[in-house]
């Protein structure tokens, strides 16, 4: 059964638990506009996933928001940002010359283009380096071995969701396109 509008078959195939992280996406353009767990997984069942599927993508969401409201990015109140302590407020920035090694689980699971693609985002200026330990931790977080490109790009975009941001138009039109139907040049 196909749940996804033609705007979203730019994805291809992918596993049951994006598919509802994909109709979340389209249906709550940022996090906080997305309901609360309960009203949500009701929502998600009278469209027709599975239990699973939803339980699935519920947790992987719950653990996304828990990220996203311990960096520094995260647009908590001020009430919060007083409250919170100092080793989730202060996160020290490595120097621009600096490189991220991968350890051998994340280059296992990530793969190859995964990783190649993080790289580009990264030197593109549009993954900020917090932005992009979410996308890694989130990435370990599913039961893909290895992660698809196209997995991998529904992630970046619910990271940006996340912290209530759209990704610019040639980001967007990045990460919708999908590694299968490209052609190279």
């Amino acid at each position: 059964m196909q749940r996804l509008d033609k705007d979203a078959e730019f994805l291809g195939y992918i596993g049951a638990m994006f598919e509802v992280l994909v109709f979340v996406y389209e249906n709550y353009w940022r996090g906080d506009a997305c309901p609360q767990r309960d009203s949500l997984e009701r929502k998600l069942s009278a469209v027709g996933f599975e239990d699973e599927e939803i339980q699935e993508a519920l947790t992987w969401l719950g653990d996304l928001k828990a990220a996203t409201l311990g960096t520094e990015q995260s647009p908590r109140s001020n009430a919060q940002r007083d409250v919170a302590p100092p080793s989730q407020t202060c996160l020290h920035q490595p120097s621009p010359n600096s490189m991220r090694i991968y350890s051998t689980r994340e280059q296992a699971h990530l793969g190859a283009a995964c990783i190649s693609f993080i790289r580009f985002l990264e030197q593109l200026g549009v993954l900020p380096i917090p932005m992009r330990e979410i996308v890694l931790d989130r990435a370990l977080a599913t039961s893909s071995d290895p992660v698809s490109l196209d997995d991998l790009k529904i992630i970046v975009l619910m990271v940006y969701w996340s912290f209530g941001e759209e990704p610019d138009a040639l980001l967007l039109d990045e990460l919708c396109d999908s590694s299968a139907t490209r052609v190279a040049h």
